[in-house]
């Protein structure tokens, strides 16, 4: 089944959505690469590693202090004055460390291990404030004073996207490539929710063929592979939300 829209699809913005699509949209890339750049080329997927704090995290560690009870002297009277009733307590929320793993592609060459091209999909510990958009945006200006080459695609509506210079026009999505001899010049694809998404030459190598990306036939590769169109719910609203006319243009493509 495949995705009702011509680009892409809102509903995989959802948080319980977008951690799935991200990794199959990953993979899909590297599979895509990975045979159009051998044998000079190889195609890594690797990992960054966030910290965060939320509600719903998990705390592993072990207490400074801990209660134990001897069971072979469970039964033992003490002279010990125990209140009736316990003090009430007031209720507080702890920040909680949790770590997310996200995966992004480096395209190295075989021969010096060098990477060559950075390809990062865009996820929300990236964009929305805090320490992963700090981290990310540390490393990003890193990439962008060395000579390795940058794709940036970004595939969420919500936050403010990445910054560039001289460029205010909104849009609800964005590939930027930079190119590493055109620098501090950038390419930069901006598209909305009713347009397909774009494609782009990879950046290699002066003396390499560039191969074309073709994200809107990976898209509709994952969709129709990881079966969504059989569990997103297309009878409520995306999260994030979209504007009035938005949702007008959404519900006359539904139906």
């Amino acid at each position: 089944m495949p995705s009702p829209f011509p680009g892409m699809d809102p509903y995989l913005e959802h948080p319980g959505s977008w951690p799935d699509f991200h990794h199959r949209l990953i993979t899909a890339i590297a599979i895509s690469l990975g045979p159009q750049l051998l044998p000079k080329y190889q195609v890594l997927i690797e990992k960054h590693i966030y910290q965060t704090t939320g509600a719903n995290s998990l705390l592993l560690g072990i207490p400074d202090a801990v209660v134990s009870r001897n069971q072979a002297t469970s039964s033992t009277q003490t002279n010990v004055a125990v209140s009736s009733l316990p003090t009430e307590a007031t209720k507080v929320t702890l920040p909680i460390t949790e770590e997310i793993r996200q995966g992004h592609l480096e395209i190295r060459e075989i021969a010096t291990s060098e990477v060559v091209t950075a390809i990062e999909v865009l996820s929300p510990v990236n964009k929305r404030p805090g320490k992963g958009r700090t981290k990310y945006e540390i490393k990003r200006q890193k990439i962008l004073n060395s000579f390795t080459h940058l794709v940036e695609i970004d595939l969420l509506r919500n936050w403010q996207p990445m910054p560039t210079l001289n460029y205010n026009t909104k849009s609800h999505y964005r590939i930027l490539v930079s190119r590493t001899e055109q620098r501090p010049q950038a390419d930069l694809y901006a598209f909305n929710l009713p347009d397909s998404m774009p494609n782009f030459l990879l950046p290699l190598r002066s003396e390499d063929q560039e191969p074309l990306v073709n994200l809107q036939a990976l898209f509709n590769e994952v969709y129709e592979q990881a079966g969504y169109g059989f569990f997103l719910d297309y009878s409520r609203p995306p999260v994030p939300a979209l504007s009035a006319a938005e949702t007008n243009w959404l519900e006359e493509l539904l139906q």
